[in-house]
């Protein structure tokens, strides 16, 4: 008996493994409806659900509640300090993993308040307000001398744009939405060295001495024109709004590439040839500007027809790249290069904006914001950390400095990102339906 069961056995497996080869070669084209077989997916595809997109916004909130300063210690004792108006003590941050005076907490600061306002959850601005607030009361109530931390102190003195205009367009946006504190003494202090000190080439284009003399930085359209725009809005002096057209156009001439629809990174005065390396964050930075200066630049003004022309051109090239994981490559246009997370969250913040401000066809492009969320929220890990974002980045003229450059989950470069594009995808599906289509994300057309 024993021997005539091992022999059956086999026997019921093979004739089970003809079996399903039998009905497997029945799919085919005639029938089944393979175009309905699911795809392999790399990434989550399909609608975001706006509880999964609040889960994110809040694990990036405990991150960096927990692990960025908000108050001042005694720079020798590092007793904890309350009292602000004696000022007359050595004082520095409390230790934190990120900087509160970088430009890339002036990004983070911006994302808390859109929080706040796509989500109806105060515990956003309040993160911004409160370290706003102590940048105010340092600023009003010690002396430079007694201020021993040096980020503060060229927040105080900016060297260059990177210390003046992220911040100084935040706090404007903060004082709109209620901030209390005295900030316009730092307001007024970025926005004449945007306007007055920072070096500028012949024709006013904003410019600096490296890593070349006379060099254009695409990332300064961000570290400016923001600034500039607000404080359009803040004061009521259109000279503010005709500086920021101005450095937008003078950029986008210099630096441009109409064929491909994205800017180079760098440009050199002195360069008979300009060598062109698409680098993907600066491109954010660049279609950030434009998305920001449209907000409040008048309707009226000469200069909006050519920002938004300009705006949906850039859009038109970005898209033409992203990668079929909802990414956007380090270098926009070689897939060779790794998948960047913070250049790709901001162009998921960027074209959700001018979707939801009518800029750009919601159908043609809300599909590639939605794809785009769902490939940043896949880098947000359980700690609340923004994985796979480029570490601050200079210029370079050869491919190995871009390729190479490395990734970390402390790179403060991804975080105000990551909130700014998880809140704007929550108020475009505040006033928006999608639905899969024939097996493709579409937008829902009401009838």
């Amino acid at each position: 008996m024993k021997h005539s069961y091992s022999k059956i056995v086999p026997l019921l497996f093979t004739s089970l493994l003809l079996s399903v080869a039998s009905v497997n070669a029945q799919k085919n084209d005639a029938t089944s409806p393979l175009h309905l077989l699911q795809p392999n997916y790399p990434t989550p595809y399909g609608v975001p659900q706006k509880d999964s997109i609040n889960k994110v916004l809040d694990r990036v909130y405990q991150f960096l509640e927990a692990n960025t300063a908000s108050k001042i210690v005694n720079a020798t004792t590092k007793a904890d300090i309350t009292n602000y108006k004696k000022g007359n003590e050595d004082i520095t941050f409390a230790p934190g993993a990120f900087r509160l005076t970088s430009y890339e907490w002036g990004v983070t600061y911006a994302g808390m308040l859109l929080a706040t306002k796509a989500t109806g959850n105060q515990k956003y601005a309040d993160y911004t307000n409160k370290r706003l607030q102590l940048i105010s009361d340092i600023a009003a109530n010690y002396k430079e001398q007694n201020i021993k931390d040096v980020d503060m102190i060229k927040t105080l003195h900016p060297e260059a744009l990177d210390f003046a205009g992220a911040l100084c367009a935040a706090f404007i946006k903060a004082k709109q939405d209620g901030l209390k504190a005295n900030a316009d003494p730092l307001i007024n202090n970025y926005i004449d060295f945007i306007s007055n000190k920072q070096f500028r080439l012949k024709d006013g284009t904003l410019a600096r001495k490296r890593p070349q003399d006379n060099t254009l930085w695409l990332d300064d359209m961000f570290m400016s024109v923001p600034a500039l725009a607000q404080m359009g809005k803040y004061t009521g002096d259109v000279k503010y709004f005709d500086d920021a057209v101005k450095q937008v156009n003078q950029f986008s001439q210099r630096m441009f590439n109409h064929e491909k629809g994205i800017y180079m990174h760098g440009w050199v005065e002195s360069m008979s040839v300009h060598p062109q390396f698409h680098w993907a964050r600066a491109n954010g930075w660049a279609v950030m500007t434009m998305v920001e200066l449209l907000e409040v630049l008048p309707k009226n003004h000469p200069g909006y027809a050519g920002v938004l022309a300009q705006l949906q051109a850039h859009i038109n090239g970005l898209v033409k790249y992203q990668d079929g994981t909802g990414f956007w490559h380090q270098l926009i246009d070689r897939n060779d290069t790794y998948l960047e997370t913070s250049a790709t969250a901001i162009y998921t913040y960027a074209i959700a904006r001018a979707i939801n401000r009518g800029y750009i066809d919601k159908m043609a492009f809300a599909p590639a914001v939605l794809l785009g969320w769902n490939a940043v929220a896949t880098k947000v890990n359980k700690k609340g950390q923004v994985e796979g974002t480029c570490v601050g980045t200079g210029m370079g003229f050869d491919p190995a400095f871009y390729y190479y450059r490395p990734i970390n989950v402390f790179a403060a470069h991804g975080y105000g990102p990551v909130l700014l594009a998880g809140s704007e995808v929550l108020l475009m599906l505040k006033d928006s339906d999608f639905v899969i289509n024939d097996s493709s994300l579409q937008l829902k057309v009401k009838k």
